[in-house]
């Protein structure tokens, strides 16, 4: 691994990454971590890399807001879709619109809930498996990690199959929108998307209001009727609560897929314990978390002055928390560099930690355990056919193409 010195890291900025930063980012974590743990950034916030003050941020509400109001107005126009969205969403929000929405979704992913779309969810990836078997040379993202996710998300809101096709290309731009330099054209892009997704959803969400489903597995329905107590959403708060289920639901798990099976790959003898080991596929997808974390960055904003990894930061300081770097650090994870499909114990941060812990992360096991595991059992020689290709992001890491030969011929 390429070492990058101190005066390399001085002059590092997420809003001018150097282009090879997108292909292995980790000597840039490694070098942070050892020269800059809390890294000054040109937008007057820091860059935390280290595990344990990432883990601190993560469990402390209190000082470190996760309300993006002052930070993305300035970004996105108060007046834009793509304002209204994150400003609204789950992920970056605090109590009491956090607390509501956050036990609705969670009423709908309930242990039970889950359990009961296994059956269907290998049903799924097996009629993907055969048609992959059939064609040899496939896209392991198009053909196979992101169709699964984009058929549980359209389950849990109700959007009928055929309408389906679009939600991916939705998801890509909305999102495309949140990394720390907004281009000019992922701007118009994020909100051309909003606005599609939002005027489909005023009609689904008529249908379901008409049509209402099962509260206990519709997750649009649960969100619509709300609490027994009278609690509900606006309409606004409802449309991008459903645009975030997609964005939450659908990119971080097509990319713990893809990341696993990359990865696999590039480590035949993880990957050949694997098969001899298939019980070990538990601990294999929570290395596949660790080692290629689906989303790399998470934000906070200091209420008051605190203080992190013994660095003073004042009051309404922008902290990035570098969760990629976290589970990376040595401190935390030994030879944190390898892949180890039975590591233990792992306690990454690729889900959050506290009260924002991604409330989906059961599901998103369960997709992980079941694509993976059924992928290899099916296809144990499989090997990549060409160079993949990434996305291009900073802070989802996943890549938009894999060409794979699923025979090895």
């Amino acid at each position: 691994m390429k070492a990058h010195s101190a005066a390399a890291i001085d002059q590092f900025d997420l809003r001018r990454l150097p282009q090879d930063f997108y292909a292995d980012p980790y000597p840039y974590y490694h070098a942070l971590r050892t020269h800059a743990p809390v890294k000054a950034l040109s937008d007057g916030g820091c860059l935390l890399t280290r595990y344990a003050d990432v883990v601190a941020v993560y469990k402390d509400p209190a000082a470190f807001s996760s309300d993006k109001k002052a930070e993305f107005e300035p970004k996105y126009g108060r007046d834009s879709l793509l304002y209204a969205h994150h400003t609204t969403s789950l992920v970056f929000n605090d109590p009491p619109l956090h607390t509501r929405v956050r036990r609705l979704i969670l009423g709908a992913l309930t242990p039970r809930a889950i359990e009961a779309m296994e059956p269907a969810l290998m049903q799924l990836v097996d009629r993907l498996l055969e048609r992959m078997a059939a064609e040899g040379r496939v896209d392991l993202i198009e053909d196979f990690a992101s169709a699964i996710p984009i058929e549980i998300i359209g389950n849990l809101l109700g959007v009928p199959p055929s309408e389906r096709g679009p939600l991916r290309a939705w998801s890509l731009a909305i999102l495309g929108a949140l990394e720390p330099a907004l281009t000019a054209q992922a701007h118009v892009s994020g909100n051309t998307a909003l606005a599609e997704f939002l005027a489909y959803l005023e009609g689904l969400v008529n249908e379901r209001r008409a049509h209402p489903g099962d509260a206990e597995r519709d997750v649009l329905t649960r969100l619509i009727r709300g609490e027994s107590d009278g609690e509900r959403l606006s309409h606004h708060e409802l449309l991008h609560q459903c645009v975030f289920l997609l964005n939450a639901g659908h990119e971080t798990t097509t990319n713990l897929i893809g990341n696993g099976l990359h990865a696999l790959a590039q480590w035949p003898q993880e990957k050949a314990r694997l098969l001899a080991q298939p019980e070990l596929i538990r601990s294999a997808v929570e290395e596949c978390l660790r080692f290629e974390s689906s989303n790399q960055l998470g934000n906070r904003i200091t209420t008051r002055e605190t203080q992190v990894g013994g660095v003073r930061l004042p009051a309404g300081m922008p902290i990035t928390l570098c969760i990629g770097a976290a589970n990376r650090d040595p401190e935390q994870f030994p030879e944190p560099d390898c892949f180890d499909v039975g590591r233990q114990p792992n306690r990454h941060v690729a889900f959050g930690s506290g009260p924002h812990q991604c409330a989906g992360m059961h599901l998103a096991r369960l997709e992980g355990r079941v694509a993976i595991g059924r992928f290899l059992a099916r296809f144990p020689r499989y090997r990549l056919a060409g160079e993949p290709e990434r996305g291009g992001r900073a802070r989802f890491r996943g890549f938009l193409r894999i060409p794979c030969d699923v025979h090895g011929a």
